[in-house]
């Protein structure tokens, strides 16, 4: 698997090849707009130019990124989820992220400051530490709750927390094929 700034940059070349603009040319429109709103400029650019969701999404972080003074790369924002106490948790980390990237090639990592949203055509699951765990969010509705398929609110419905590799296993694997699956 290449590195998440190696998949940026294939995505953005592919968004000017496509769109025969710049992304400085996608930066500026999205600043020239006015509009602040993350979800209103993503809307803005799908509605006025056919962009696809991912695409659009990009576009705006690259644009607020400037906007704040420069970018943090993906792969160091992660490292910062990894970093210290957590640091024993970027094994099972890499180990989830691999196996997601393998169901197909529309799986698009998103880091956040403190999780990693994997998205298909929407986000069917998130992953990051918690409580000295990797947790591991599915949006799975209708899924009944077990003992370790908790449910949860917000923009999943369930989450898994593991402690070590073992907890990787062919249960938790289903229900991330099962959650990109229906995405």
């Amino acid at each position: 698997m290449s590195s998440l700034d190696e998949q940026m940059a294939n995505q953005i070349a592919n968004i000017e090849r496509g769109t025969g603009r710049s992304l400085d040319d996608w930066i500026a429109i999205v600043r020239d707009s006015g509009i602040e709103k993350h979800g209103e400029a993503v809307s803005m650019l799908k509605a006025r130019y056919g962009m696809g969701h991912g695409n659009a999404n990009l576009i705006v972080i690259k644009a607020r990124e400037r906007a704040a003074g420069g970018p943090s790369s993906p792969d160091a924002v992660i490292a910062t989820h990894y970093a210290g106490k957590n640091s024993t948790l970027r094994p099972l980390y890499d180990a989830v992220i691999k196996a997601v990237s393998d169901f197909g090639p529309d799986v698009e990592l998103a880091p956040k400051k403190t999780y990693v949203s994997i998205r298909r055509r929407k986000q069917f699951a998130s992953v990051g530490p918690a409580a000295g765990q990797l947790e591991v969010c599915l949006n799975l509705p209708g899924n009944i709750p077990t003992e370790r398929l908790t449910p949860i609110s917000g923009m999943a419905t369930h989450r898994v927390r593991i402690g070590d590799i073992s907890g990787f296993d062919g249960e938790l694997l289903g229900w991330l094929r099962e959650a990109y699956d229906r995405a």
